[in-house]
């Protein structure tokens, strides 16, 4: 299950998340979705319950909140913002 990196640094408002890599002086912003997404894999939830979870928060499709958590995961992996 990833979880964050350990020198990632987050804030959250409503309107979104800003990331902070500390290792690597980057700066990363997120939507609302993204910074549920974040605080989720944060406390552990396991990729297909975070989908799940955006299913019933966000009202979306269970395939598209499939495809797009995988998809964002990918890119957090890109970054190095997750560990495995």
């Amino acid at each position: 299950m990833p979880r964050l990196s350990d020198s990632v640094r987050t804030t959250h408002t409503g309107d979104g998340a800003v990331v902070l890599d500390i290792s690597r002086g980057r700066m990363f912003t997120f939507n609302p979705t993204g910074s549920r997404i974040l605080q989720l894999l944060n406390t552990g939830v396991e990729e297909k319950d975070i989908a799940l979870t955006l299913v019933q928060e966000f009202s979306a499709d269970p395939r598209t909140a499939d495809a797009d958590v995988g998809e964002f995961l990918t890119l957090l992996r890109q970054h190095a913002l997750v560990r495995p």
